[in-house]
């Protein structure tokens, strides 16, 4: 492929391995650990499918992740600056890690050794499929014919209209990693009740709450809806997609009802792509998140 510019991102994209490979995006994993101790790169060292299984399979044994290093962005950035090709590098929103703080310390040693070298870090704001969403949104500025510099500009706007519309299976890790409390945690235990979830611009936003996995997961259905009623800009202006955790198979009748909710109300589009949300945001959901990402396209049709 003929690039103008290279894309990274960190691994909190959520891209699967084969899609990044094929339109050419380099992804700098995150690590994770259920000891905290022996610490193993997602999607290198332990699969996605690995991680939730190991969660399902000990229950009460919670995970942690952590960020790539500046070496692991070193290596990344560095045959593009060799070869004097331009890289913009996406990270997940600086409110849940410090991944971008690792890639602007590796820009800066990379920078005094090739001080020619070209490499934007964008604090994505958003993160998981989202965030992979984000990422293809850049692919498909850069395939186009898209300057670097117009590429840039573009994401940028674009960042602030991306939205998450989920829930997750119980409050046991939202509890555990200090979104709420234990009270909350436990009456929402014994009322059957789960939380339903907005992200956006970097935060996180309580967006109701459903008695059991049917109501709570068409409420993020309907949250959606919200956001497109409200919007200028037609569906087909949107890049969708559907995030899940362990359960493929819920995913795929999640995005049949969807797709049939959607059509319902006057919005036809023939498919919803599902990608599997990884480690460094599963390990605050537990095993079952559900959910969408949508952002605006960089390139309007």
């Amino acid at each position: 492929m003929n690039e103008a510019f290279h894309i990274i991102s960190d691994g909190s994209c959520d891209l699967p391995t084969k899609l990044a490979e094929e339109k050419n995006i380099t992804v700098v994993p995150f690590y994770v650990s259920f000891d905290g101790e022996h610490y193993q790169k997602e999607n290198v060292e332990i699969g996605i499918r690995d991680f939730y299984q190991q969660m399902v399979d000990n229950k009460g044994v919670y995970p942690k992740s952590s960020m790539p290093s500046i070496h692991d962005y070193q290596e990344a950035f560095l045959p593009f600056a060799q070869d004097g090709m331009p890289v913009i590098c996406i990270c997940i929103t600086t409110k849940f890690s410090g991944s971008m703080q690792s890639a602007l310390g590796a820009r800066s040693l990379i920078l005094e050794e090739y001080p020619q070298a070209e490499i934007t870090v964008i604090d994505a704001t958003i993160n998981t499929g989202l965030q992979g969403l984000y990422v293809l949104e850049a692919v498909n500025l850069r395939d186009s014919g898209a300057s670097y510099q117009d590429t840039v500009a573009r994401l940028e706007q674009i960042k602030s209209t991306g939205r998450i519309f989920f829930t997750v299976g119980d409050m046991e890790y939202l509890q555990h990693g200090g979104r709420i409390g234990k009270v909350a945690a436990v009456a929402g235990s014994v009322l059957n009740i789960r939380p339903v979830i907005t992200l956006k611009q970097g935060e996180i936003f309580p967006s109701g709450i459903g008695r059991g996995r049917r109501r709570s997961t068409q409420k993020a259905i309907d949250l959606l809806l919200g956001y497109l009623r409200e919007s200028s800009l037609g569906i087909e202006n949107y890049s969708l997609a559907i995030g899940y955790g362990y359960d493929y198979e819920e995913a795929v009748a999640f995005r049949d009802h969807a797709l049939a909710t959607l059509g319902e109300n006057g919005y036809d589009i023939a498919d919803i792509p599902l990608y599997q949300i990884g480690a460094t945001i599963g390990v605050h959901t537990g095993p079952y998140p559900l959910g969408f990402g949508i952002i605006e396209k960089g390139i309007l049709p």
